[in-house]
């Protein structure tokens, strides 16, 4: 019941994960920067420059926005697409693992047998596990170029210095989700140790009693006269008394003994 209930936890966390980092791909305001509303009237001066990764906008205070899309792919400032690349890795990489782990849950009745299951909802971790550091490192790089050029001292002063928009901290949070499920699932594969307890017994040595008692049996059992000797010395001594009889002399106890 622990294993499904983490599992079935799992799950949702690396989903809602995977949709995050979705959706900040059709999101708009990856970075943003806002001039004007100072020492004039605010309603015409007004400007917000924003981009994401596939189109360039300014808009102003009458929320007219003009758009320039990248026209061709090789056009394109390298960064912006390793982004998209680490992105659509990310979540490729998240789709079949979530298929994967949807058959390796514990609460499905598909898959096979137990070991099998297990086998199928390790490799639907891993790839959750590569999805989600493919997203955090595409967030990153994008993250790293933005705050280099607008912290950098040696950029010229006509350049726009772009903020980070909401998107990034999306994509962030998306990512730690895909992470942390990928985690939950492993720690349900891992195969529980079983620990043998070994008890102690104590050893009694046999009474001294009990040993006498044996010790006294055998010493009997072994110096006891047999019945075929007392026989024999029974018959021994008759057949002398008889002997003494027939003769009419007296034999001495000592011949008699002999």
């Amino acid at each position: 019941m622990r294993k499904s209930l983490i599992q079935v936890f799992g799950f949702l966390i690396s989903t809602f994960g995977w949709l995050f980092v979705s959706c900040t791909l059709a999101m708009d305001y990856w970075r943003v920067f806002y001039v004007g509303g100072k020492g004039g009237n605010w309603m015409i001066k007004a400007t917000w420059y924003w981009s994401n990764l596939w189109k360039d906008c300014v808009m102003d205070t009458s929320s007219v926005t003009d758009c320039r899309d990248y026209d061709a792919l090789w056009a394109v400032t390298p960064y912006v697409q390793g982004v998209r690349g680490l992105l659509l890795i990310g979540m490729s990489l998240g789709l079949v693992a979530a298929v994967l782990c949807f058959i390796g849950m514990d609460c499905t009745y598909i898959g096979g047998s137990e070991k099998n299951k297990d086998r199928i909802l390790f490799f639907g971790a891993a790839f959750h596990f590569v999805g989600g550091v493919s997203a955090l490192a595409a967030y990153c790089l994008y993250t790293n170029r933005v705050v280099s050029s607008a912290f950098s001292p040696t950029v010229d002063r006509s350049i726009i210095r772009y903020g980070l928009g909401t998107p990034i901290f999306f994509g962030l949070i998306g990512s730690f989700f895909i992470i942390l499920g990928s985690v939950l699932y492993a720690v349900t594969i891992i195969p529980a140790r079983k620990l043998i307890a070994f008890t102690r017994t104590a050893y009694a040595a046999p009474s001294y009693a009990r040993r006498s008692a044996s010790k006294a049996l055998y010493t009997s059992a072994y110096y006891a006269p047999s019945r075929q000797s007392i026989l024999l010395s029974q018959s021994s001594s008759s057949r002398i008394s008889r002997m003494s009889q027939a003769t009419g002399d007296k034999i001495s106890p000592r011949d008699t003994f002999v």
